[in-house]
């Protein structure tokens, strides 16, 4: 007998400089290690700009750019961060507030898709979201890009390859957002399984947890099997047991 493996796949559309993205992107992998099917399940994650207008370098701040995004001041900006770090300080992450870069997202998308063509896409979404979140490192510069490459086991001189042509990997990025914009996807982390089943957000973890499960369930129902002897005895099987009711004589 064929077994058969049913997958999840779950695609992930997210920013580096989201912070939400990179709580959600831990919780949901947290989810995932807890998931009876976990090797079942396969995370593809999809391009996203929250500004695609930002520049690649600035002398702003971040918490002077965050309070001109919000049309708020410094003061309130950093009082909205402290639940951010403290939900990221939960589950093992650092955010690096004081010494973050804003930056644009656009080059380190196009690396993340040339990364994906080699197998290496994953372990360069999460450096690049502690490069930015945790080290501080200008992600948007095309010489910390290729350093991260780097350090993410992907060939230095390829990755510069990469970065130097503005052209190279861009519809990739772009045919992203265009499917996120079909989609109605408004604001990142944001998650599609199957390609039938939604949701948005850095969701608590018994959220992520739940919706594994839920989701498996509904994908892969568990087949009945109805007892064909012809003895009229209505047994019913599962894959967990079969429950044959008792014979109308049995207890004459």
């Amino acid at each position: 007998m064929i077994e058969v493996l049913y997958m999840l796949k779950i695609e992930v559309w997210s920013d580096f400089v989201c912070p939400f993205c990179y709580i959600g992107k831990r919780r949901l992998e947290m989810a995932i290690e807890e998931f009876a099917h976990k090797d079942q399940v396969e995370i593809q994650y999809k391009s996203f700009e929250l500004d695609s207008n930002a520049p690649a370098h600035t002398d702003q701040h971040i918490y002077d750019a965050l309070a001109t995004k919000f049309n708020t001041n410094t003061a309130q900006v950093k009082e909205m961060n402290k639940g951010l770090i403290e939900q990221a300080a939960e589950i093992g992450l650092i955010y690096n507030y004081d010494e973050m870069k804003p930056t644009n997202t656009f080059d380190a998308h196009r690396l993340a898709k040339y990364a994906e063509t080699i197998g290496k896409d994953k372990v360069l979404t999460e450096h690049l979201l502690h490069a930015y979140f945790t080290d501080s490192r200008n992600v948007g510069d095309i010489e910390i890009l290729a350093a991260i490459a780097e350090e993410s086991g992907i060939d230095r001189d390829k990755a510069f390859e990469v970065l130097n042509d503005s052209s190279s990997f861009a519809n990739e990025v772009r045919n992203d957002q265009k499917t996120a914009q079909d989609i109605g996807v408004t604001g990142v982390p944001y998650f599609v399984i199957n390609k039938k089943y939604a949701f948005s957000g850095a969701q608590p973890l018994e959220t992520f947890k739940s919706a594994l499960d839920q989701v498996w369930e509904q994908e892969n129902p568990k087949p009945q099997f109805m007892d064909l002897s012809g003895d009229d005895s209505g047994a019913v099987c599962t894959d967990d047991s079969c429950l044959v009711p008792p014979t109308q004589n049995e207890n004459k």
